[in-house]
């Protein structure tokens, strides 16, 4: 017996990619979520046109303009201190914040330069950076580092 023509002609277009299924839904179990597009950006300069015309300028289009669907922004070493008591850095931290960018900020770096009250104050989660970074490193998130 010959398999039905329309039959053949669907498996031969899905074992090439070409052709779609039908999601199955979550119920089946089979559904798979898209993938996810990354990027954490490691700001540790203490120059601050640095964060301006590079870092935020960059950190905040990647999310606004769709480029990654997550957005991290982790301040780290002099960069925590520089925020701690510029203004102008921390609206535009806001402003990011507003847009979906997480801001975090490592803790032992404030610690060492006693800025961590103040980060905090600016609604940043100040943690310990080390271990999410390494995992960040090794996983599928891209890492750019001003």
């Amino acid at each position: 017996m010959f398999a039905n023509p329309t039959t053949l002609l669907t498996a031969s277009l899905l074992a090439m990619g070409l052709g779609s299924t039908p999601d199955p839904g979550p119920e089946s179990g089979l559904a798979t979520p898209p993938p996810t597009s990354r990027l954490a950006v490691l700001w540790t300069s203490g120059d601050r046109e640095v964060a301006l015309k590079v870092a935020f300028m960059y950190t905040l289009a990647a999310k606004t303009q769709g480029w990654f669907d997550e957005v991290q922004l982790i301040v780290w070493g002099p960069s925590s201190h520089l925020l701690s008591h510029d203004t102008e850095l921390q609206d535009y931290v806001a402003r990011m914040q507003e847009a979906g960018v997480e801001v975090v900020a490592c803790r032992a770096c404030a610690d060492a330069y006693g800025v961590t009250g103040a980060i905090e104050s600016l609604g940043i989660e100040v943690k310990y950076m080390g271990q999410p970074l390494t995992e960040m490193l090794k996983g599928d998130w891209k890492v750019l580092t001003f």
